[in-house]
């Protein structure tokens, strides 16, 4: 069964939702309404899924549960090989991802999230004294490693070639962002996207967006969206994206583009991608020492 974007939004909330909450209709109206849907029209919804069997008494039924399934995130591939060189001379011994933020390793952060959603297979692509990471299993024993030999020698994109075939109903996300917002890892999507922040005015990566479709990946731009590596693929673009990394991969230069420019630039016309909107309080991106001195005064001393 297809979800409507109205259909999707109730069942995924009232699926990330404990039974029994008792939860009214117009308290889930409420919560999974925007400015474009009104609660009269999302209550209208709400009583079609109720006549159709997939909502009683507020609460999914079986056949609502199935009709999430093809939504479920079944996966979760980190990108954690990099050096991480913008925070030299911490990373000389420590990969960036496992660097403590008041106490926190940064890559636990996401973790957490993705082990909070109910996300069973997480794998870690790792580089850079790769055998540091290990200590990840005592906390997360489900991690799977793959090993990129080449990450001294290219861009994230190696990384992604070794992990291309497992990006099907997957999250990928780069390993040194601070999550501070846990829940926008859930354990349902209805379609392929990335996080961004609506700014006015940015110098840093960006989207330049149409009706909410990503239509151009670029550096710095106006009333765009501010650009983080947390994405998510459905089934048809994760496969696509197979055969379009190892293909950018290995075209002159390949080795040196980012992962990102994959779908989002040389094969743009070939996916739909969304932004999913957040803002800069859920998530901290610590690119130099000196902006990990201003989050954390321990590396003050």
């Amino acid at each position: 069964m297809n979800l409507t974007r109205s259909q999707f939004d109730i069942l995924s909330f009232l699926g990330e939702q404990n039974d029994g909450e008792n939860l009214t209709q117009k308290e889930i109206a409420l919560a999974v309404g925007h400015p474009v849907k009104s609660a009269e029209s999302i209550e209208e919804t709400i009583n079609h899924l109720k006549e159709d069997g997939l909502i009683a008494n507020c609460n999914l039924t079986n056949v609502g549960k199935n009709a999430l399934e093809p939504y479920r995130v079944k996966r979760a591939v980190f990108i954690a090989a990099g050096f991480g060189s913008r925070l030299v001379p911490i990373t000389f011994n420590t990969p960036k991802p496992l660097v403590r933020v008041n106490g926190v390793r940064i890559i636990d952060t996401l973790l957490d999230a993705v082990c909070a959603a109910g996300i069973g297979e997480i794998v870690i692509v790792r580089g850079h004294l790769s055998e540091q990471f290990d200590q990840l299993k005592y906390k997360y024993p489900n991690i799977q490693f793959l090993e990129n030999p080449i990450y001294n020698e290219s861009n994230n994109i190696s990384s992604a070639m070794c992990a291309r075939f497992m990006l099907q109903n997957a999250y990928v996300l780069e390993s040194d962002l601070f999550l501070k917002k846990p829940a926008l890892i859930s354990k349902y999507q209805y379609t392929s996207n990335y996080l961004g922040v609506p700014v006015e005015l940015t110098d840093d990566w960006c989207f330049e967006t149409h009706d909410n479709i990503i239509t151009r990946l670029k550096v710095g731009g106006t009333n765009c969206h501010h650009m983080f590596g947390i994405s998510f693929w459905n089934q048809t673009d994760g496969a696509k994206l197979a055969e379009h990394i190892r293909q950018v991969y290995q075209m002159p230069g390949g080795k040196e583009r980012y992962w990102d420019q994959v779908a989002l630039e040389y094969f743009i016309k070939d996916y739909a991608v969304e932004v999913r909107e957040c803002s800069f309080d859920d998530i901290v991106e610590i690119d130099t020492l000196n902006e990990l001195k201003n989050i954390d005064e321990n590396y003050r001393l």
